[in-house]
C-alpha cells in the first residue's frame, strides 16, 4: 500500500446528492460527514433506499456530489476535471464488485494486470503473480476467467483491485453472487489486504455476516448516518438493520 499520512484515506464534508428536479427530486444523501481513517475495514449497511450505493459512487470519485466535497487522502476530487478524476481511479483506488467485472478476452494475470495497463505505467507482472499467489491462484494466470468459478474470479478481482497499491480499496456487495462458504473465504482476503498490507476497505453489503468481518459497521437511512458499530458480530449488526426496517414497517402497518 501507499505511505501513511496525516491525512483520513476518506472524509465527506457535507455531501448531498440530489436526482430529479422539482416534486420529482430525490435526495440520496443529505449533508454527510464522515472520517473513514487509513489501515480500517469499514462496512456501509442500510435498507433499499438508504442511500448505500450513491455513498460509494460518490466516495469513489464514480459520481459527483451535488454539494459538499470529498477528499481522498486530503485531496479534494469533487471537482477536479474528468481526465484527472479518471487518472485518479485508476492510480490511487481499486474495486471489487459483485459480477467481477473481469473482461473474458484476457487472460487471468492480465486482467490482474489491467488497472496498470490503463494507467500507462509498467506492468508489474512479479507483483501480479504474487498478488495471485495471495489470493490462492498460483497457477491459474494464463486461464481465462470463464474458466473459473464464481469464487476463483471473485479472487482475480480482489489481486486487480490491489496492484496499483491504492490507497483505498471499494468493495460494492462483494458475496453477493457466492454461497456461504466461498464468501466466507472472500471475506477473509480482503481482512488480511487491512491487517497484512495496510489496505483501506470500504464494503457496502446487505449481509450482517460480511459486515462482521469489519471493523465498524455505518448504517444509513434516508441518506443520512443512522448509527454506527464497532468490532460487530453478526447478531449485533442484524439487531441494528432490524431496528432501521422497524420505523418503516410500522408506517406500512398504519397506512394499512
Amino acid at each position: 500500500m501507499r505511505p501513511r499520512s496525516e491525512a483520513p484515506a476518506i472524509e465527506l464534508r457535507a455531501i448531498t446528492r440530489s436526482y430529479g428536479r422539482g416534486a420529482a427530486t430525490v435526495h440520496a444523501l443529505r449533508g454527510m460527514d464522515l472520517v473513514l481513517p487509513r489501515g480500517g475495514f469499514t462496512a456501509v449497511m442500510g435498507p433499499s433506499g438508504s442511500g448505500k450505493s450513491t455513498f460509494l459512487q460518490c466516495a469513489a470519485g464514480l459520481d459527483r456530489p451535488t454539494s459538499g466535497e470529498v477528499l481522498l487522502g486530503g485531496e479534494a476530487i469533487s471537482h477536479l476535471r474528468e481526465d484527472r478524476l479518471t487518472e485518479l481511479r485508476r492510480s490511487r483506488i481499486g474495486f471489487v464488485f459483485q459480477s467481477f467485472n473481469l473482461l473474458p478476452s484476457l487472460t487471468v494475470a492480465q486482467n490482474v494486470l489491467l488497472p496498470q495497463r490503463l494507467a500507462g505505467g509498467r506492468q508489474d507482472r512479479r507483483l501480479a503473480q504474487e498478488l495471485l499467489t495471495q489470493v490462492g491462484l498460483p497457477e491459474h494466470g494464463d486461464r481465462r476467467p470463464g474458466q473459473l468459478s464464481g469464487g476463483q474470479q471473485q479472487r482475480v478481482a480482489i489481486a486487480r483491485a490491489l496492484i496499483t497499491r491504492p490507497e483505498v480499496v471499494f468493495a460494492d456487495e462483494p458475496t453477493g453472487a457466492l454461497d456461504t462458504r466461498t464468501a466466507q473465504e472472500v471475506l477473509g482476503l480482503l481482512r488480511r489486504a487491512v491487517d497484512s498490507m495496510g489496505a483501506t476497505v470500504v464494503m457496502v453489503t446487505h449481509d450482517p455476516v460480511a459486515a462482521s468481518h469489519a471493523d465498524r459497521v455505518l448504517f444509513l437511512a434516508d441518506g443520512v448516518l443512522a448509527g454506527e458499530l464497532r468490532h460487530p458480530d453478526p447478531q449485533s449488526v442484524a439487531a441494528h438493520m432490524a431496528a432501521l426496517a422497524a420505523p418503516a414497517r410500522h408506517f406500512a402497518g398504519a397506512a394499512a
